[in-house]
């Protein structure tokens, strides 16, 4: 195919959340230092920064004095500075106040904040100082010369459904580079062919996820303070499963509630989302919504497997940073400083590579030498067992945690192993207790005041996708899939994804498929981590689609 453009860089950044943000600004401020003049480029796939961007968000602060030394802090779009920080123990009915945090929570000295405003607010001082910023574009291949990276291609746009050409058919560009930054965010589509064509997670755990569901609503004046925020454990969370909620009181009579739920569960019928409105049924969580009205709801997914699941980040040419290379630490749910150290010190390694002419693996492996003496290594290193241990359950899991604690989180058994999500899930046949629906029967019919279907939530995510393109949800074969995935499995992808994208339909003579709506995609990629099989691959929809998040 003759591409329409083909367009160089020095550096090209994919990704705008806040590691490649802050990948960008620090390269721009070396450049500055140094009296050098390369251009750095960006490009994201929402339609503009933040757009795609969700999180709890609880913040630490300090890496932000560091990413914008020259910045009055107050600048910075925080939203509210924690006041009260508690830990709940949920049932059906009560909550019950922990006397302490658990290790590793406490949120002194942390704020509360959007990080899709966050995004935004570094985007312009991005810009500011001269890194060129380009939303809209999905990136969906790597280019290669040689067996090295040297850039990337946009994605066609103008196909129908079946991959033919449409008259307003526009050929993707080309994008050269001499290093190419990885800062997709979870599950990067992009990083995941990089990872397998190098190899990167050679003798590193399967790395493991969680999906958070998030609403943000407006409330009754007096309803939470803003700064006020609430971790919850239990209801409706059984054992064997890993995961909680949370409540985090925001300026202007908002707050942000959601659940995060680990993917290594093995009821092949659980539904997070409908999980989340059971927990809202709370009488806890209930008055602090009461009288209050949805505002924006989303969902994604986040990597926890800790440090024995970093693959290696570093091949000629490219790095892998924040999200994409599974920088978050356990049991603190915190990635956003994390991602935005890893953008500063992969900056410092691509600029020294610039600098000597040098951007082979060899030179980049800097970044890695940086990262293992940073704060990064020394946070998730601490609890790197941390996640694994909870595979077998919350009481098994906590007494490793217990042992984790006290041995520097080495535990009794040296590296716990870990299980890919695609695999945990139990065949329809061997799951043996009550399947989700049995056990909230009567929960399950949602009022539209303080809980939602899924059809109702997806319209407040504003999502949107392009009517004629190719589904970007693509069965990896089809055959296999109705055998194993519908027929063994009962089609999970109908319950754990959180946007009502998969309906399992059976015709009149009994026959059953699997129907995909992929306009509702929230981008969160739970079906490629936990279809059953590996059967499900997500890839990059055109350019602007998805989400529209604006405050999450």
């Amino acid at each position: 195919m003759n591409y329409i453009d083909t367009i160089s860089t020095d550096v090209l950044i994919i990704g705008g959340g806040p590691s490649g943000l802050a990948t960008s600004i620090h390269l721009a401020d070396i450049f500055k230092q140094r009296g050098q003049s390369e251009r750095i480029l960006l490009i994201e796939k929402g339609s503009s920064i933040g757009s795609h961007i969700l999180s709890g968000a609880v913040i630490k602060p300090s890496v932000f004095k560091e990413l914008l030394p020259d910045v009055e802090f107050s600048e910075i779009p925080f939203n509210a500075k924690v006041t009260k920080d508690s830990m709940k123990w949920l049932t059906e009915k009560r909550a019950i106040t922990l006397p302490f945090h658990l290790p590793y929570m406490s949120n002194k000295g942390n704020y509360v904040a959007s990080l899709g405003q966050i995004c935004k607010y570094l985007a312009v001082k991005a810009q500011e100082k001269g890194v060129e910023i380009y939303p809209g574009f999905a990136v969906d291949e790597i280019l290669y010369k040689d067996g090295k990276v040297i850039g990337a291609k946009t994605k066609d746009t103008g196909l129908d459904h079946q991959g033919n050409n449409l008259e307003n058919f526009q050929a993707g560009t080309r994008i050269e580079a001499k290093i190419t930054i990885f800062a997709e965010g979870t599950r990067g589509s992009l990083t995941k062919m990089l990872i397998k064509k190098f190899n990167l997670n050679k003798d590193r755990n399967e790395q493991v996820y969680s999906l958070g569901v998030k609403e943000l609503w407006t409330v009754p004046q007096g309803n939470l303070e803003a700064g006020q925020i609430y971790h919850t454990m239990g209801y409706p969370l059984n054992f064997d499963e890993f995961g909680g909620g949370f409540i985090y009181g925001l300026k202007d009579n908002k707050v942000a509630v959601g659940l995060v739920v680990g993917l290594d569960y093995k009821d092949p019928s659980f539904d997070v989302h409908d999980a989340f409105q059971i927990w809202k049924t709370n009488p806890f969580v209930s008055k602090i919504l009461k009288g209050g009205k949805l505002v924006e709801y989303g969902a994604k997914t986040l990597p926890e497997g800790g440090h024995y699941a970093i693959p290696k980040l570093y091949v000629d040419n490219a790095l892998i940073i924040g999200d994409s290379a599974g920088l978050v630490a356990m049991p603190a749910l915190k990635g956003i400083h994390l991602a935005i150290r890893s953008g500063m010190l992969a900056a410092q390694a691509a600029a020294d590579a610039l600098s000597n002419n040098d951007t082979s693996e060899k030179s980049l492996r800097q970044y890695e030498i940086l990262l293992n003496n940073s704060a990064i290594h020394k946070e998730m290193y601490a609890v790197r067992n941390f996640r694994q241990g909870f595979a077998k359950g919350l009481i098994i899991g906590g007494m490793h945690f217990g042992t984790q604690l006290i041995t520097g989180g080495a535990g009794f058994f040296g590296r716990l192993r870990s299980h890919a999500d695609s695999q945990t899930t139990l065949k329809l046949s061997e799951f043996k207790k009550k399947p989700f629906k049995e056990r909230f029967k009567g929960k399950l019919e949602f009022d539209k005041v303080l809980t939602f279907d899924k059809a109702t939530d997806v319209y407040y995510s504003g999502v949107y996708h392009d009517e004629q393109q190719v589904v970007h949800l693509h069965i990896n074969d089809m055959e296999n899939f109705n055998a194993i995935n519908i027929e063994q499995y009962g089609a999970p992808e109908q319950f754990y994804c959180s946007s009502e994208v998969y309906e399992l339909h059976t015709n009149k003579d009994g026959k059953k498929e699997l129907r995909i709506h992929a306009e509702n995609c929230m981008h969160c990629k739970t079906c490629d981590i936990k279809s059953p099989g590996e059967g499900i691959t997500w890839v990059v929809p055109n350019g602007g689609n998805g989400p529209d998040f604006q405050n999450m």
